[in-house]
């Protein structure tokens, strides 16, 4: 049984490098992906384009824009005047416009114009603009510290959401059109006839996959640290450990799709497109699940995602250990246990 069982994994192997889409998928996709998301993907604004409109220029004035001007994610733009405010937004000359009270140097009033057609740039303008122009009217400023992300970098937050996106969709995709590539082409009839168990020839088919994906996990991890600068300062077991459950969930999803299905296109649109959604709304990977409808948070709790991007931010990022992903780990751990159980239940169903 042993030697059968190996000889199905050497034969799998086999027919995965002798497949060069297959292993352009399963190495060279997630790389890119990697790259592309983690540098397109930004909250970061470096180019704010600024004019400044005022009645008259005073000393205080053009200090501020001094200040302003020297900021890096500033770029000044000159000076208009106070009625060209809406044209110079409406025809893109800037995305933002300070007006400066004609009283400025007695009152400090200003106000900040900017084009919000695009809220998020709009609300980063603003707060740059605000905390550069703004002077503290309290006796003692506050004293404000940011840990674990002092230069707000959003690789630091999406970096963890990525990962949790392509080992759902490039395991899931793998596994499921592999089993039912099988299907199709009437070779699993010949598989069945072997000595070894139908269970055991899913699980041979799978483990070269869970390599695959090792091989994955460590690429992205070093993409994060040496190209993204994403720090990887809490437990490396921990991190491993999880991931190495969230691997195995996502190829039984995998497995679970194999079982719905006929044909490797259905196949790849589930696996491709059905779950990506979720893993992006649902799973906190591109907005906070608190800010969700009661409805959803509770929905985001059948999502895999939910629990694995959360505990990787937390060990990458806040540089802690298993104790603190503990529940996560172990939700994780019942899912993909639950998982298996049900979709090799359904896949030896569907072969009798």
């Amino acid at each position: 049984m042993n030697r059968s069982f190996i000889a199905f994994v050497r034969k799998e192997v086999t027919h995965i490098v002798r497949d060069p889409r297959t292993m352009l998928i399963a190495l060279l996709i997630p790389v890119v992906q990697m790259i592309l998301f983690g540098f397109a993907i930004s909250t970061e604004l470096n180019d704010v384009e600024v004019v400044v409109a005022t009645p008259k220029m005073t000393p205080a004035i053009e200090s501020k824009v001094a200040q302003m001007a020297q900021n890096p994610y500033i770029t000044f733009r000159g000076y208009i005047t106070t009625d060209k405010v809406d044209h110079c937004l409406s025809s893109n000359e800037a995305l933002a416009v300070v007006v400066f009270s004609r009283d400025y140097d007695r009152n400090g009033k200003f106000q900040i114009v900017a084009d919000a057609s695009n809220t998020t740039t709009a609300q980063t303008a603003t707060g740059y603009l605000t905390n550069i122009l703004s002077e503290s009217k309290a006796a003692v400023a506050p004293n404000v510290r940011i840990l674990f992300n002092p230069q707000l970098k959003s690789s630091y937050n999406f970096v963890p959401g990525i990962m949790g996106l392509i080992f759902i969709l490039i395991c899931a995709m793998l596994t499921s059109v592999s089993i039912v590539r099988e299907k199709e082409t009437g070779t699993m009839e010949v598989l069945l006839v072997s000595p070894i168990r139908p269970v055991m020839i899913v699980v041979a088919k799978m483990i070269p996959y869970f390599a695959l994906a090792c091989i994955d996990l460590v690429s992205i991890l070093l993409i994060s640290r040496y190209a993204l600068d994403v720090p990887l300062s809490g437990s490396m077991t921990a991190l491993f450990a999880l991931s190495f459950v969230y691997i195995i969930l996502a190829l039984a999803l995998g497995l679970f799709v194999s079982t719905l299905v006929e044909s490797q296109m259905a196949a790849l649109l589930i696996s491709g497109m059905v779950f990506m959604m979720p893993v992006i709304m649902l799973s906190g990977m591109m907005f906070p699940i608190e800010n969700m409808p009661t409805v959803l948070q509770w929905v985001s709790n059948i999502v895999p995602a939910r629990w694995y991007i959360p505990a990787m931010r937390k060990i990458m990022i806040e540089g802690l250990g298993f104790g603190y992903v503990a529940k996560e780990g172990l939700v994780l751990t019942f899912m993909a246990v639950a998982l298996v159980a049900i979709s090799v239940k359904r896949f030896n169903n569907r072969l009798q």
